[in-house]
């Protein structure tokens, strides 16, 4: 897909990261990640994109490496796996500001067909039918994984992550041949011969200062490596319904994934999984969350009001956990 990288250039110069919606060029947020934030700015040629802004590169060297890692990892998936993802495009410049700001760049899907919208107006069967469908979507990976250790692709399984094509939200209606796309296509964690090719030191970049180190020491070597494993992709799929406010499916969906890789999945050797380990992984990871975020809000206001330096980064309002 092609931009108008002058008209990025110039929503940049006119970002407001506190307030987006008032920007010189308005965008409405569509969603948030730890490192970035998905636009869809409102002009004419960009209203059907959806836009998701990367301030965390320090040189060129950086965001052409990422390019690369980017193409190949939309390639990848779509190509070689089949895995179905929207139309995708990427831009990157220097801003009047001196930093270096990416864009990745997709087609805007409806918002009522993305995965964490949709399990609350699909039945409890219709929910499980999508659970299966993704459940089948992430077997593309693993089996790719087995049968190419040296390519390895690690993929974020959440069901925040996956849009159902074509749904109609007023007819809720899901069948074991719909299509899904996934869409969390920006951090493209491949590995070649063994290791990372992705930089672990850019999930650092929007990590208040004072804690880097810290989150280096205990936490980015796990953060790196759960996306290649099948298994606890699986169980961060579940708790994630937690998250969603809809923690009575968890049990069903624990026996459907234990039946799943028990016949269809059987190959990939997973050991049965457990609600008591879905609650316990979800209470772990909602903690590091929440107090990430609550660290990255007191490092903007350390920017803002004793440092007296921008702050690059926009963060999430209140997130209901």
């Amino acid at each position: 897909m092609q931009v108008d990288i002058e008209l990025l250039k110039e929503f940049e110069r006119g970002l407001d990261p506190a307030h987006p919606e008032t920007s010189r060029i308005p965008a409405r947020v569509l969603g948030y990640g730890e490192i970035s934030t998905i636009f869809e700015i409102q002009t004419e040629s960009t209203k059907n994109l959806a836009c998701k802004r990367m301030p965390i590169f320090k040189t060129k060297e950086e965001i052409a490496q990422y390019e690369i890692l980017y193409t190949d990892y939309n390639e990848l998936l779509s190509k070689e796996l089949g895995i179905n993802i929207p139309e995708w495009g990427f831009a990157s410049f220097i801003s009047e500001a001196g930093n270096i700001i990416a864009f990745d760049i997709q087609r805007k899907l409806n918002s009522e067909s993305i995965g964490n919208r949709a399990i609350h107006t699909l039945n409890t069967e219709g929910v499980r039918t999508l659970f299966m469908l993704v459940l089948r979507e992430l077997t593309r990976v693993w089996e790719f994984n087995l049968a190419n250790p040296d390519r390895a692709l690690g993929i974020d399984g959440q069901i925040s992550n996956w849009a159902i094509d074509g749904f109609d939200a007023s007819r809720p209606q899901l069948s074991a041949g719909s299509r899904l796309l996934y869409f969390d296509t920006s951090t493209p964690l491949m590995k070649k011969n063994g290791l990372e090719r992705l930089d672990p030191e850019l999930f650092l970049r929007s990590a208040p200062s004072f804690l880097v180190w810290l989150i280096r020491w205990l936490f980015l070597e796990g953060v790196m490596t759960r996306y290649y494993d099948a298994r606890l992709v699986t169980i961060d799929l579940i708790a994630n319904f937690y998250k969603e406010q809809r923690p009575e499916l968890v049990p069903g969906l624990v026996q459907a994934a234990n039946e799943f890789y028990a016949a269809e999945g059987a190959s990939l050797g997973i050991k049965p999984i457990t609600e008591k380990e879905v609650k316990a992984y979800y209470k772990e990871d909602a903690m590091i969350w929440v107090l990430f975020l609550a660290f990255r809000r007191f490092d903007r206001w350390l920017h803002r009001y004793i440092l007296r330096k921008p702050y690059i980064y926009i963060l999430p309002g209140y997130i209901k956990r």
